[in-house]
């Protein structure tokens, strides 16, 4: 009886904590030009197969509505589900799905996965996919490969023997131009030769993300799969997405873009719509992440 309630005082404080949550973000669907609901999202994705989180990697809200969609997602399409992940690299997937499957302690797993210094943020989605055996896919190139590229340029994979392909896109990568370009060159404030090196490394990681995500899908037809990263990688369905999309055409990709704005209280909806199919405003007020 003491666990009975227990539990419904758990799930009074769960439905009272997203109740309060909710008034502190707002989701617009940019085709239907209105607020819609999670379940909107969930709804849609009935005739999708992959949906980008792109998020400010320090926004608590955007947090909580990852974990959100991930649990609703599941719900609604039970043992379709398939959660990927930028915070984990390629060569750790032997680490997380040891980890999903009891074998091995947290400690290890945060250690030897080489988690995210924030990995507390992402600990819910983690722990939801543990519990409910859903496939969590380590998307990312390791720091070595991307070092390397920054130093060297795309060219420097070359050098790198066969075994290292087991966790890194066929090459050549293709470095992508116009409007994805311009905005990397003007958040880096200008054209130099050390930013087109980065530039080439903010390709290997979406090159390899994708390649992560298509490679999935095309072993594990149906499966629906969340795909969580900064946002730069696919807002405007670029980075990322244009990738995937590239090599897989057949794949029908939904995005969000999730990030705190000081317009929050009255957002211009229609200064945003580039950015996705669907825009989360979070407010700014709301203590970040760290």
């Amino acid at each position: 009886m003491k666990f009975f309630l227990l539990m419904i005082g758990f799930s009074i404080s769960t439905a009272l904590y997203a109740q309060e949550i909710s008034s502190h973000y707002k989701i617009y669907d940019v085709k239907k030009q209105k607020n819609i609901s999670v379940d909107d999202i969930i709804s849609d994705m009935a005739t999708a197969d992959v949906l980008f989180f792109g998020e400010d990697h320090n926004d608590s809200i955007g947090h909580y509505l990852e974990a959100e969609i991930f649990k609703k997602l599941s719900t609604a399409y039970p043992r379709k589900t398939a959660l990927s992940m930028e915070m984990f690299h390629t060569d750790v997937q032997p680490e997380v799905d040891e980890y999903l499957a009891g074998l091995i302690s947290e400690k290890n797993f945060i250690k030897e996965g080489r988690a995210w210094g924030n990995y507390k943020d992402y600990k819910p989605l983690v722990e939801y996919a543990r519990a409910n055996s859903i496939k969590v896919i380590a998307a990312n190139a390791a720091t070595r490969y991307s070092n390397a590229v920054t130093m060297g340029g795309l060219k420097a994979l070359e050098n790198f023997p066969k075994t290292s392909f087991n966790f890194l896109p066929p090459t050549p990568i293709d470095t992508a131009q116009g409007r994805y370009y311009e905005k990397f060159t003007e958040t880096l404030g200008g054209h130099s030769m050390g930013s087109m090196k980065i530039y080439q490394t903010q390709n290997l990681w979406d090159a390899t993300m994708a390649w992560s995500i298509n490679k999935f899908v095309k072993a594990n037809k149906g499966i629906k799969v969340l795909q969580l990263n900064g946002r730069f990688h696919s807002d405007e369905k670029l980075g990322t997405l244009a990738k995937l999309a590239q090599a897989n055409p057949r794949l029908k990709i939904l995005n969000i873009s999730s990030f705190s704005d000081k317009s929050f209280a009255s957002p211009d909806w229609e200064k945003f719509r580039n950015l996705g199919d669907y825009v989360i405003i979070t407010d700014p007020l709301v203590k970040r992440s760290y």
